[in-house]
This record gives structure tokens, sequence and C-alpha cells, in this order.
């Protein structure tokens, strides 16, 4: 006798479950305006209900700690190798966008080469032309047709710092090998280098517990990283001059990154940010000694922001210093017995005659 009864289920749950992660991101990209292809796999998972780590491939309930804290038998807590000097709210609200002029065919090719850079980052994190600032102005322009969303500021964020702590690092390591080839003082280059990059990582690390990148951002970042590091070891090794130009044009990207990212929090377009039971990551809190009240994602950008600046004004005046033979004037103590220099508030960084 045949049986009445039709068989509809067409996959088990779990098949199902994974047909509809599939999906989701390209129902999405059509509703935030990205184009369908390569860069549905950088902003996926935006579905994930708007929690603190909503930018993700992996779902809310298998997200996971990237660097937990490792319990050992005699170990407390391994505190910063460089403490953060902290900021005084004047100095991070003072902080603005600039440009420094190319002056010389180095600085003209530093220059261009960050714009190629700022157009690769534009076309993989997805920004729409409406979400692009005026391009006569692209460093210091901070008014858009359209803002981004959280998903797409946090994005940025750690491409721009899983590249910015390379510099530092390959500038400090070549410098440490010619000191010790060559048997001669590097007069305080490495060490502040060194900060640098370290400075960047925490940037970084402090957004990785925000949110966790997906397979396709992750291979994007090794890819990215292979080519910067090797690029900038070869362009050190031919002129340090032109690199530190390029680190200072760079970090004139972020600073305005960062200055975008703050208008728009506080002209209302990303809520979630500006919501007051948002609270930024421990790892934050401690590395700037955040104080009570002073803990929002706008006053965590203000820090990073301020670090930035500084990052900016450091590499603009040592590309403007003799490389072989002048000292570091950031950690000089000077014979008339003023303070050391303050980059993060001259822009276009200190020319020679100026600090040596």
């Amino acid at each position: 006798m045949l049986s009445t009864k039709v068989q509809v289920n067409l996959c088990t749950p779990k098949q199902a479950a994974r047909l509809s992660r599939a999906v989701a991101p390209l129902l999405y990209s059509s509703t935030l305006g990205y184009s369908s292809g390569i860069r549905v796999g950088l902003v996926a998972s935006i579905q994930n209900n708007g929690g603190s780590k909503a930018f993700s491939t992996t779902p809310v309930t298998q997200l996971r700690d990237f660097f937990p804290v490792k319990e050992t038998e005699a170990i407390r807590q391994t505190p910063p190798a460089w403490p953060h000097h902290g900021y005084t709210e004047e100095e991070m609200t003072s902080v603005v966008p600039s440009h420094r002029k190319p002056k010389t065919w180095g600085d003209w090719v530093a220059w261009k080469a960050v714009r190629t850079c700022r157009w690769g980052m534009d076309f993989f994190t997805g920004m729409g032309k409406e979400q692009k600032v005026d391009k006569r102005n692209p460093t210091t322009a901070v008014d858009t047709i359209k803002p981004l969303t959280e998903s797409q500021w946090l994005l940025r964020f750690l491409f721009l710092e899983s590249i910015a702590g390379v510099p530092g690092m390959v500038a400090g390591m070549l410098r440490h090998l010619h000191s010790i080839r060559r048997l001669k003082r590097d007069n305080g280059w490495i060490e502040t280098l060194l900060e640098e990059s370290y400075n960047e990582r925490m940037h970084l690390l402090t957004f990785m517990k925000m949110c966790e990148p997906g397979w396709f951002m992750k291979l994007l970042l090794i890819g990215a990283q292979g080519v910067y590091f090797n690029g900038l070891f070869i362009t050190y090794l031919i002129s340090p001059k032109i690199t530190h130009r390029f680190v200072g044009y760079l970090e004139e990207e972020a600073v305005h990154t960062y200055t975008l990212a703050i208008k728009q929090i506080k002209d209302g377009h990303l809520p979630k940010w500006a919501d007051p039971k948002f609270k930024v990551p421990d790892i934050a809190v401690q590395y700037w000694h955040m104080p009570e009240g002073k803990r929002t994602m706008e006053d965590l950008i203000l820090y990073i922001r301020a670090d930035e600046a500084g990052h900016r004004g450091v590499n603009h005046t040592l590309s403007n210093l003799n490389q072989k033979e002048d000292p570091n004037p950031f950690v000089s103590v000077y014979k008339s017995g003023r303070g050391p220099p303050k980059p993060a508030l001259k822009a276009e960084g200190y020319e020679r005659e100026e600090v040596i």
C-alpha cells in the first residue's frame, strides 16, 4: 500500500543553518551599498544584533578572545613594556587634521604612495562614493554625504592599525642592525621607533577586543603585511628620509580617519557607540589610564587620534633631520633647559633648525 504522506524536508537543520549564513551577507550587502563579490567577505555577518563584536564572520555564540590572559602559578600580571604617558583633555581635543605639502620630489613620491594605499583601503573596506570626503582636501575635509556604519569603521580601524605597526618596527630593526654593525650609537632613534610600533599594536589589540575578523579579512591582512613590510624594508635601506615622510603622510590619513569617526559619533550617525551603556575594552582603560566617566567610544578614539598625531609629527620631523648624525630631539635633553618638542602639536613636523 502506498503512503499518502509527502516528505518535505529538503535539508537537515544543520544544512539549513549553513545555507542561511552563506546567503545573509549577500542580502545585507544590497542594503548597505556594498557591491557583491570580493568585498562581501569583508563585511559579513553584520546581522549579529549589534553587539560589541558585531563585525565578524563567526556567529556570536562562537566568538572567542584572541589573546586571553595567560594564567600561571606565580605571575599575576605583565605590564606594558612602554607605559603610556597619558594626555590632558586639552591636548586630545586640540588635535586637528592637517597636511604637509610636498616640497621635494621625495615628498611627492611619498605622498602619491600614500594616496595609492588610501585608494586600496577604501576599495577593500567597501567605502561608497557618497561616504568619501572632498578629493581636493583628502586629509582635512570631514564632511560626507553618507556616514559609515559601526561595522565599516571597525573594518577600517583593523586594516589601518594592522599595517600602522609595521614602519616603526622595520625602521627600528634596521637602525639597530646598523648600529651594531658599524659599532656606533643611534642617538635615541631606535627606542622611539619601537615604541611607536608598540603603540600601534595596542590600538589593534583594542579593536580586536571589539570584533573578530573573518577568514577573508585575515588573509587580506597577511597579504598586506607581507607587501608592506618588504616594501618598507627596501625603501628604508634606499632612503630613510623618504620612508619617514611616507609614514608622516600615512599618519595624516590616520588622524583624518579618527577625526571623521569622532564627528559622525557627535552627529548621531553611530548610535551603538553613542549609547551610554557602551563600554570600551578593559585593555584600553588600563593602557591609556582612562578615568571614570571618560570611557566612551568617543573618548577612546580621542586617545588613539592623539597617538597618531604624535606619530605624524615625529615622522615628519625625523624626515627633516640628518639621518646619520642628528640625535632624536624627542628624547634629548636641551642645553637651554627647555623640554623636548611636542610632536602632536606640530602637525607638519619640526624643521631641523628648530630642534637641532
